[in-house]
């Protein structure tokens, strides 16, 4: 292919033929040779020339030696405009700044794939003792989505604002189907959401319900659910989970073995100490919902925990000219929950919980740690879990066009970006765009002494 900065190839190798050199074409041989030299472009132009002066006409052999050079440079010309056609008239895409969806798609495109790029900034993964995963599968995900979205759309409570969106739902939901348990435990019930779920998923078990805030005293404002099969310890008759006699009440509920128990936590306590509240009582299968990610939320989280320098995709560089202040930098521009270095990093460089400090129930309590103590945590939930899987999102952001979390620092989508015919098989094209704006790295643990 030519290009635009180089000049037209030079045609034929004569020099350019002197007029003043021949002799005037009326006293030209009236016999016109068998031969002639080989036509050029510039003998070609000076010979039409002196035609037209002369209204003499050109030898008809060199005439079509001239006329096959002229189509060979034509032929040359079209392909010289058709390379800078297309290098140059490619769309020139307007994105406005108030768009979080266009600059996304643009930041994707123009930016190396930065904006989906799922865990370049690494996902830290908490390790367990015997490096045990899950028994489901990503088919088997993809497969739950597709009968989930249909039950998900009648759920009660349509705009579950401060509450679980469309992603930690169908967590919820796919992990107690799977599971099967026979007793749920929720701690933190909101407005009835998440207790709507689990019933989704266990019609038939019993469900114990902890929140200060009794969920029937929403309905008076809006819509808000209450279980008939459930019992609440809420508003006036409310115990914090750590308080609970749970050998007394599972005993009561008919239930004697404590695996066969699904604790659910949604109450943004520190998940270190529920952790430890939940083996201590004999639990073996936790979900927390919002499992923050270091620098980020109210209370210190397993994803924080675990996010240690020895850990694959786990610690941090506050070097602020590094590359991960750089890569932050930019990503900050198009997802509302990432970072900059600075917000990372606190005083001394402390980036573990939040900024050196472990957070705990809604944030009222706030403990500056050192990074030894961070340390032994890590190594404290390491000794206690069999296993630890965090929920990936449900689909890539060009598809739900969600644009809260970073995707650098989750887990791949169980639908990917690209795959919007499947995205639309499953129903999901169907839901608001503000249902996929909840995700938090909602974790399942199994853990035992």
């Amino acid at each position: 292919m030519l290009s635009s900065r180089r000049g037209a190839p030079t045609i034929g190798g004569g020099d350019e033929e002197d007029p003043t050199s021949t002799a005037d074409a009326s006293s030209a041989s009236a016999e016109e040779p068998k031969t002639h030299p080989p036509a050029t472009l510039t003998a070609c132009l000076a010979s039409y020339s002196r035609s037209l002066l002369s209204r003499s006409t050109i030898p008809p052999s060199f005439s079509s030696h001239c006329l096959a050079i002229s189509l060979f440079v034509a032929f040359l010309f079209s392909l010289l405009a058709l390379s800078l056609l297309l290098r140059f008239t490619r769309p020139v895409p307007c994105i406005p700044p108030y768009d979080p969806l266009a600059r996304s798609v643009h930041f994707t495109r123009r930016l190396e794939g930065l904006a989906s790029d799922f865990g370049s900034l690494g996902v830290p993964w908490c390790r367990s003792k015997q490096g045990r995963s899950v028994d489901w599968t990503p088919g088997d995900l993809i497969k739950a989505l597709e009968e989930f979205v249909p039950i998900y759309e009648t759920r009660p409570i349509q705009n579950n604002m401060y509450g679980m969106g469309f992603d930690h739902s169908f967590g919820l939901w796919f992990m107690a189907r799977w599971l099967k348990p026979d007793l749920m435990v929720e701690s933190g019930a909101f407005k009835g959401h998440s207790t709507w779920v689990l019933r989704q998923a266990r019609p038939e078990v019993k469900i114990i319900s902890l929140s200060p805030r009794h969920p029937e005293k929403y309905l008076k404002k809006g819509p808000a659910y209450v279980d008939p099969n459930c019992t609440y310890f809420a508003g006036k008759t409310f115990v914090d989970f750590g308080s609970v006699e749970w050998r007394k009440v599972l005993v009561q509920h008919g239930v004697k073995d404590f695996s066969k128990v699904l604790v659910f936590f949604d109450d943004h306590q520190n998940e270190l100490k529920r952790l430890k509240q939940a083996l201590k009582a004999g639990f073996r299968h936790l979900i927390f919902e919002d499992n923050y990610d270091t620098g980020t939320g109210d209370h210190y989280s397993l994803r924080q925990i675990c996010d240690q320098s020895y850990v694959r995709g786990g610690g941090h560089s506050c070097f602020r000219d590094g590359d991960e202040a750089r890569i932050r930098s930019k990503r900050k521009k198009f997802w509302d929950k990432a970072l900059e270095i600075d917000e990372l990093c606190g005083k001394e460089e402390a980036w573990w919980g939040v900024r050196g400090y472990m957070r705990d129930d809604f944030n009222h309590s706030n403990k500056a740690i050192s990074y030894a103590e961070h340390f032994q945590n890590s190594r404290f939930v390491e000794s206690v879990l069999n296993v630890y899987w965090e929920l990936p999102p449900v689909a890539g952001p060009s598809l739900t066009h969600q644009t809260r979390y970073d995707p650098a620092r989750a887990t791949d989508p169980i639908v990917e970006d690209g795959r919007y015919a499947l995205f639309q098989r499953l129903g999901l094209g169907k839901l608001d765009s503000s249902v996929f704006n909840g995700y938090t790295q909602m974790v399942y643990v199994e853990i035992s002494p």
